[in-house]
């Protein structure tokens, strides 16, 4: 997930009729950071990053004053909140926004909750999701060439080399082009998705995480997504029932077994299921609040169930008169940077 989402959603924020310049009125506190594409451009390597994070928050007394509770952080990338390498220190009790819900990165832990954390939706291309001028425009099913197809790159991994060599066994039902990524056969971004429009299901197997853009993008090409993935986690669960609208197969079956299946679901399932797709794929659109259904919408409904009327840490403490003073009993008003971390 590219950076230019976090990018995109302070943008938002900033212009939000919900945003207070007041902090003592706000409820949650966004904390902008583009860590990844600090370590990727050079600018900092891994202790920097980690002393980096320390510093500042030892800087936000609104910070020490909730233990982190109501402040929000974004990881958009595959090494989700590993890039600061403390993060189970001083952010195990913040929100983490993040299209990750399992192990990342080849870690053996994910820095994830499902109690406090909100997965957010992969950041399919702009110009997929404009209302009634995409790029690409779906294919009526009858003229669909496939039954299925995965369009990525093997990476190494089972599940995705066992769809390669599905579709050499049976070519006619299952695409799988071997994807170049630069020189003269590189697919463009409308010969991608016109590839991708031309089956019915999509496939979508786990690659160097669980979460995949591709299962995001079938609902803009109108083909229905088949994740093959056991440990993905999918956003906004509490209004989204995604046996209506997708399927999930368990990735130590994919084979001959999967493409049977598929080929048993008759046209009309497979319309009714694009039909629910329509309805809530806006909720994958990274657009204005004012719109009824975005992805910001889904993230601030998220957010209200989040919500908490008042706010503590084992550095807070709190007096008869509604006073709140840290450990040597100085107000809050009085706190002043650099302050212990709780």
């Amino acid at each position: 997930m590219p950076a230019s989402r976090a990018s995109g959603a302070l943008r938002m924020l900033l212009k939000s009729r919900f945003r207070t310049w007041r902090k003592e009125e706000a409820d949650f506190f966004f904390v902008p950071s583009y860590v990844k594409c600090v370590r990727m451009m050079g600018g900092l390597n891994d202790k920097e990053i980690n002393q980096t994070y320390v510093k500042i928050l030892s800087q936000m007394p609104y910070f020490r004053l909730s233990g982190g509770r109501n402040h929000i952080f974004v990881f958009p990338s595959g090494a989700g909140a590993h890039l600061f390498r403390s993060w189970a220190t001083y952010l195990n009790r913040s929100v983490i926004l993040t299209p990750e819900g399992d192990r990342t990165d080849k870690r053996d832990a994910s820095a994830f909750n499902t109690w406090k954390d909100i997965i957010i939706p992969g950041n399919v291309d702009d110009a997929m999701t404009r209302d009634g001028s995409s790029l690409v425009q779906p294919l009526p099913l009858s003229k669909r060439r496939y039954l299925a197809n995965f369009l990525g790159r093997a990476q190494n991994k089972v599940g995705r080399l066992h769809l390669i060599e599905l579709a050499k066994q049976f070519p006619d039902k299952l695409e799988s082009p071997e994807l170049k990524f630069s020189g003269p056969e590189k697919l463009g971004k409308k010969e991608y998705f016109e590839h991708l429009r031309n089956a019915k299901f999509c496939l979508a197997p786990r690659g160097e995480s669980s979460w995949t853009l591709r299962f995001y993008e079938s609902f803009f090409v109108e083909c229905v997504p088949v994740l093959l993935s056991d440990q993905v986690e999918l956003p906004f669960q509490n209004v989204i029932d995604y046996k209506q609208v997708s399927i999930k197969w368990p990735s130590t079956r994919i084979g001959p077994e999967l493409l049977g299946y598929l080929e048993s679901i008759p046209d009309d399932v497979i319309e009714r299921m694009i039909d629910h797709g329509r309805r809530i794929r806006c909720l994958w659109v990274y657009t204005s609040e004012s719109r009824s259904c975005s992805a910001m919408s889904g993230i601030l409904w998220e957010l209200q169930r989040k919500t908490r009327y008042f706010h503590q840490s084992t550095e807070t403490f709190w007096l008869h008169n509604g006073s709140v003073v840290n450990r040597n009993l100085v107000e809050f008003s009085q706190w002043t940077p650099p302050m212990p971390l709780p």
